[in-house]
């Protein structure tokens, strides 16, 4: 009943009634006056009014369930929220979840991880009340072998929302590393469990440099944050909401096709390589060429030397710039 009373509150700009909340719920004046004291407890700011009812004047910059589902404005995407004050990672509590049949659009998130990795098992840095640390977990009915695809899909629909919410100049680093100035704002990580021909779950794990101030010296030159390139801190719970509903909007886009052909000039467009000089580092050889844009399956296309024209499998290889982390 929280969340759906904040949900009222802020989709009104003056006064909701008690009255009118206890028609809404069906429950009583003492009900809700004890729900309004959670979330004031919560650290909401709600200002009420004999004759006019209540007012949400400030939020605290939380992303709890009750939070989450009154600022989402999704069908199925995150409808369903869990949240850890602290956790492991993100990931693990959904696949968890995955295994105990939670429903496709889950979203779990957390305050802090003290877990949170990357990819090839790199440590990601999860200090608490700073930073935004999410899973969700899909059920796609697609075959195993395309959904390494979604990985490209979560990315995109991330660096869109950021730029909707930010509106810096966030860019992609093939296949999944968000990027801002040349240095890395966003992580992602995909994890899946499958049969020969099924899915059983897809879970991708996202987290975000949001209003961390500083870095350990060994990623300063490596990593960033949107209060570092801003001075602003934002709050979490809207940069998520933002996510969930382009991901939502270009999953309907993957799903449609069953490959990025619908999405790829979007992705292309944030790629901070394209048509730039990047060194593929892969497990036979490493070749210098030029970086052209994704295909409809999510493969980087390059352009050696020679001329010739190849792609790059994200699973083989790391591409690196020859300048610097990007």
């Amino acid at each position: 009943m929280k969340s759906e009373i904040l949900k009222m509150l802020r989709e009104d700009d003056g006064y909701v009634s008690g009255q009118q909340l206890c028609e809404k719920f069906g429950v009583s004046r003492t009900a809700i006056w004890k729900a309004i004291n959670q979330l004031k407890e919560e650290g909401y700011q709600v200002e009420a009014v004999r004759n006019r009812g209540y007012h949400i004047v400030s939020s605290p910059d939380v992303v709890t369930e009750e939070e989450l589902i009154s600022v989402l404005d999704t069908v199925w995407a995150g409808q369903q929220v869990f949240f850890f004050e602290k956790t492991d990672s993100t990931n693990i509590q959904a696949k968890q979840l995955g295994e105990k049949g939670m429903p496709h659009g889950t979203l779990v998130t957390a305050n802090q991880q003290d877990k949170g990795r990357g990819r090839r098992g790199r440590f990601w840095e999860s200090p608490a009340g700073s930073s935004i640390y999410m899973s969700i977990l899909l059920r796609p009915e697609i075959p195993p072998d395309k959904a390494p695809m979604l990985t490209l899909v979560v990315a995109l629909s991330t660096a869109e929302g950021l730029k909707e919410c930010t509106g810096l100049d966030v860019q992609i680093k093939w296949p999944n590393d968000i990027v801002l100035n040349g240095k890395k704002l966003v992580g992602i990580l995909t994890e899946m469990s499958t049969e020969i021909d099924y899915i059983n779950h897809v879970v991708i794990g996202v987290g975000i440099n949001v209003n961390i101030q500083t870095f350990p010296e060994e990623l300063n030159e490596k990593a960033t944050s949107i209060y570092i390139e801003t001075g602003q801190k934002i709050k979490r719970s809207k940069i998520i909401a933002v996510i969930m509903k382009y991901f939502e909007k270009n999953y309907a886009l993957f799903m449609q096709a069953q490959n990025l052909e619908n999405l790829k000039d979007k992705y292309n467009s944030l790629l901070v390589n394209r048509e730039k000089e990047v060194r593929i580092l892969g497990a036979k050889e490493q070749f210098t060429a030029i970086a052209l844009g994704i295909n409809r399956h999510g493969e980087l296309l390059v352009r050696r030397e020679d001329g010739q024209e190849e792609a790059v499998f994200a699973g083989e290889v790391s591409v690196r710039g020859v300048y610097g982390y990007v």
